[in-house]
């Protein structure tokens, strides 16, 4: 009895520990999908790759919108230019100032009972639910409020140390940018990080001619979630 009672208690706690995990854990450690072409790598300036699971059977739209926008290379050069300490890190504005978007039609959510996790990757939006197009947040702690109100797409699954070291601001005085974005079946190969950094810290204080960016057209009201 006291043997079966000791191994009904270490499952009990085993399976308690992968709950916790999964609910307030730092990366997605869910079975990744066969597919690569769910996979979304985001070489970020602040030094390394970000490795990216996204869930096509959540937000099907959503997620085909962010692998067309990688494929075009949208996300290149573009930068984090909303990031608040202890909530979320926003980008996907290729004119960096938050009113910008691509040039291809608004999104229809598809809000899921996915939590905003910290890793989370989610769609910002305007005021209209249906607004989402190409600005996306990666959230640093556990939102609740933001539930059933963004389109999730996505988790982090390794990396997340790079998202953490993005610069903070609205916008940040030295904004870190995505060097470039692609999909795990046709992945770009690293940048050289630190090569990249310098020349953005030059870009920054007006040294160099900024980075590369993505598409110009047809800007958008500025999607931005907000933690009320």
């Amino acid at each position: 009895m006291r043997i079966a009672s000791l191994f009904a208690f270490l499952l009990a706690l085993v399976l308690g520990v992968a709950a916790h995990a999964q609910t307030a854990g730092t990366v997605d450690t869910a079975v990744p999908d066969p597919d690569l072409s769910n996979v979304l790598y985001l070489d970020l300036s602040t030094g390394g790759r970000v490795t990216i699971r996204l869930y096509p059977t959540v937000a099907p739209g959503h997620v085909e919108r962010i692998k067309t926008l990688a494929r075009q290379g949208f996300y290149d050069g573009v930068k984090f230019h909303r990031v608040i300490e202890g909530f979320m890190a926003q980008t996907g504005d290729p004119t960096g100032t938050g009113t910008g978007g691509s040039d291809l039609p608004d999104l229809t959510q598809e809000f899921s009972k996915l939590p905003h996790l910290r890793g989370t990757l989610s769609m910002a939006r305007a005021e209209s639910e249906n607004s989402a197009n190409s600005q996306f947040f990666i959230v640093l702690q556990p939102n609740f409020k933001l539930d059933n109100k963004y389109t999730i797409f996505g988790r982090v699954a390794s990396g997340m140390e790079y998202v953490d070291a993005i610069a903070r601001g609205e916008p940040p005085a030295n904004p870190d940018v995505i060097l470039q974005a692609s999909l795990g079946d046709a992945p770009k190969p690293e940048p050289d990080y630190a090569a990249a950094k310098a020349r953005l810290t030059a870009a920054n204080q007006g040294a160099t001619p900024p980075l590369p960016e993505g598409d110009l057209n047809a800007p958008i009201e500025p999607p931005a979630p907000q933690d009320q």
